[in-house]
Parts: structure tokens; C-alpha cells; sequence
């Protein structure tokens, strides 16, 4: 594999108006072997969780589902697509869809951030 999200921290930039995600949600990326997990939270999230495959080009397919500051559990599938920066961090390009409410698609980008 050529990318390994392992202990890596993200943060969305940019998402559609029918994302939930923003600038104030955190995602903590966990790697074995080509499965993927993450814990996420803050903005509208009170708490995420996310699974995915990663293939060998860092392409991640995944599944989520999240509770909202509405006490709505939301679920959807996201398939992001990796982008090495000049500075070596990630960012991801995100296309997802959600599988609970109006099932509705969106585009997001979130950028690894760096932990001091």
C-alpha cells in the first residue's frame, strides 16, 4: 500500500451544503492492513464513527454513521480519493451519499492536519 492513514488526524475544508461535517470536526484515522477505522466529532457531529477498505492506490470505500447535535443517527457511504500535498500531508476528495434521510449526495474535501 502506498498510503498508510494510520494515527493520521483530519479536518474537513470544504463540504456541501448538505454535509454535516465542517471545519470543527476532527477524524482520527486508524490502519490495519488495508482496513480502515476512524472516531470523529465536534461542529454538528456529538459523535462518528467510520469503516472502510483502503486499495493500493490509498482509494478508501467506507461506511458511516454519526449521531447529530439533533439527536438525529445518520448513515451514509463515502468513497475519497487521496492527494499528496507539496508539505506531504493528505487531503482527501470525498463523494459520498446519504443512506438515512433524503439519501442525498455531496462532495467534501478534508485536509490532514498536523499534531503538535
Amino acid at each position: 500500500m502506498k498510503i498508510n492513514y494510520d494515527n493520521r488526524v483530519f479536518r474537513p475544508v470544504s463540504n456541501t451544503k448538505n454535509g454535516e461535517t465542517s471545519s470543527e470536526t476532527v477524524f482520527l484515522y486508524k490502519q490495519e492492513g488495508n482496513i480502515l477505522t476512524s472516531e470523529y466529532k465536534g461542529g454538528k457531529i456529538r459523535c462518528g464513527h467510520l469503516v472502510g477498505i483502503v486499495d493500493f492506490e490509498g482509494v478508501i470505500e467506507m461506511r458511516y454513521h454519526q449521531v447529530n447535535t439533533s439527536g438525529e443517527l445518520m448513515t451514509g457511504t463515502c468513497r475519497s480519493v487521496p492527494e499528496i500535498l507539496s508539505d506531504g500531508r493528505i487531503r482527501l476528495h470525498e463523494t459520498w451519499q446519504w443512506t438515512s434521510g433524503d439519501e442525498s449526495e455531496g462532495h467534501s474535501v478534508i485536509e490532514e492536519i498536523f499534531q503538535k
